[in-house]
């Protein structure tokens, strides 16, 4: 489907013209955002770790922002793990302009600060970078947004990818972001900006 409105419009670091990837949506609210902001949606691809079942009870708001993307012509896949996307049959093929993950999460299997829970977390960001390394375009960026402060610093996002290589009762709630930053890196160089 093409962009019926020819005038390209920005929104920060994305252009309605650019082919995104958004990945890891919870309640598809910063997807649903760039729509509306765009008046169209069919430059993008939104995905949910979660099943479509499994969104109501998770994230009640997801109902109406997936209907509103759809409505604009966003392609929406459930199911889609970032540390496998790349061999998703439905992206295996696909290259984008912009890949997106916002404040990635492994889960809780235990405190945020424990060691063994910042390397789940660490292993969801170098899969997801591995993975969009291989699907983004040559020109294309891949950003993570992340909170800066302890124990989210202990990640170490910004190693993580010069290697190149949430859900819950309270999913709903708004919650304080506090410090926190874009990382974007680029497919041609060791080059990352924080911004």
């Amino acid at each position: 489907m093409e962009l019926t409105d020819e005038s390209e419009k920005w929104i920060k670091h994305y252009s309605s013209r650019h082919k995104i990837l958004l990945v890891g949506e919870g309640d598809f609210s910063f997807s649903t955002s760039l729509a509306r902001a765009f008046g169209n949606a069919s430059n993008m691809v939104a995905t949910s770790l979660d099943a479509e079942v499994d969104l109501e009870i998770k994230h009640p708001s997801a109902a109406a922002n997936v209907a509103l993307l759809k409505e604009k012509g966003c392609s929406v896949m459930h199911g889609v793990n970032a540390s496998t996307m790349r061999y998703h049959h439905l992206l295996s093929h696909r290259k984008f302009d912009r890949i997106v993950f916002n404040f990635p999460h492994s889960g809780f299997l235990t405190s945020e600060h424990s060691s063994l829970q910042i390397m789940l977390h660490q292993d969801v960001v170098r899969d997801f970078l591995k993975n969009a390394y291989e699907m983004v375009s040559e020109r294309g960026e891949v950003h993570i947004t992340h909170k800066t402060g302890y124990p989210f610093s202990a990640w170490g996002i910004e190693k993580l990818g010069e290697n190149k290589r949430g859900d819950g009762s309270r999913s709903n709630q708004t919650f304080p972001v506090g410090q926190c930053s874009t990382y974007k890196f680029t497919r041609n160089s060791n080059i990352m900006i924080k911004y």
